[in-house]
């Protein structure tokens, strides 16, 4: 088996099999199916691009790897790797959540909540299956040096994990920030940067929004129908708006649903990511 088809199998495998991947309102109900996986050149130029597209502060693959082994990023490997993927929303989860029209569905609220817990011990799981191997290895965003910043257009930080799928071939950006896969937008990510090296997946978009029906056509736009807080218009997604409406509603309980926790009602709503076209495809497939 080569090095690429053994991670793959690695990380699906502990998907398919890991405890923590079950809602804890139902053990039987998984959270995530099986994940797609792709890699990325960690000296990419894209990732030297995201200083500007984001910020100077974003690391770079190479950067991220060197601070945890306190070294400098020229006294690295030669070849560094980004491993990524998509964890796809479970169909119950995601039909629970096409019902709502202005809070998420509590088994949209466990996944966001539980499904990190478990996106957490994927990382873990890779982290410790390549440095047995070893192999260096970390994951970026569970590293002390991860860190949020915030701007005049909300929250933003030195490690998104969208920009790094980006980076793997997985997909592209939508008009509501999410970002579409060949298994659509309901999903969350996840990446380890390693010194394996692994065979390069291609991008094969033909831009950051190729994906995006709103941007392929101008004739989309159910997201914008879908959002309850109003903050996705053409113009595109406000964090701001976004974030304020969840901490509202996360402290309304008359708003919220007799077997609602409040523990995770305040969880990102998700309605975006459901009822429209792109929830589970990459709708453009078939212009």
């Amino acid at each position: 088996m080569d090095s690429a088809t053994e991670i793959i199998s690695a990380i699906q495998s502990f998907t398919a099999s890991s405890p923590v991947n079950r809602m804890p309102v139902n053990e039987n109900d998984l959270i995530f199916d099986k994940p797609l996986v792709q890699f990325a050149d960690g000296d990419d130029s894209i990732f030297s691009e995201y200083k500007s597209i984001i910020d100077p502060f974003h690391m770079t693959p190479r950067e991220a790897l060197a601070k945890v082994y306190e070294k400098s990023p020229e006294d690295m490997p030669e070849k560094i790797t980004v491993i990524s993927w998509i964890l796809p929303i479970t169909e119950k989860t995601r039909k629970s959540n096409r019902e709502e029209t202005k809070i998420p569905s509590r088994y949209w609220s466990h996944q966001r909540w539980f499904g990190e817990i478990f996106n957490d011990a994927l990382r873990e799981h890779v982290v410790a299956f390549l440095t047995e191997k070893g192999y260096l290895a970390t994951a970026p965003l569970k590293t002390p040096f991860f860190q949020m910043k915030r701007s005049e257009k909300g929250l933003f930080s030195n490690w998104s994990e969208r920009h790094i799928a980006y980076a793997a071939g997985l997909g592209t950006f939508s008009l509501s920030d999410g970002f579409i896969t060949e298994s659509g937008i309901a999903h969350r990510c996840g990446n380890v940067v390693t010194t394996l090296e692994l065979p390069r997946s291609p991008r094969t978009a033909t831009g950051p929004y190729a994906n995006c029906l709103f941007y392929a056509n101008e004739k989309c736009g159910k997201c914008i129908e879908r959002c309850p807080a109003g903050a996705i218009t053409e113009a595109g997604h406000d964090k701001l708006k976004c974030g304020q409406y969840l901490r509202d509603i996360g402290y309304r309980p008359d708003v919220l649903k007799d077997d609602y926790d409040l523990e995770t009602s305040v969880a990102g709503c998700g309605l975006c990511q459901t009822k429209v076209p792109c929830e589970t495809v990459n709708p453009t497939k078939k212009l």
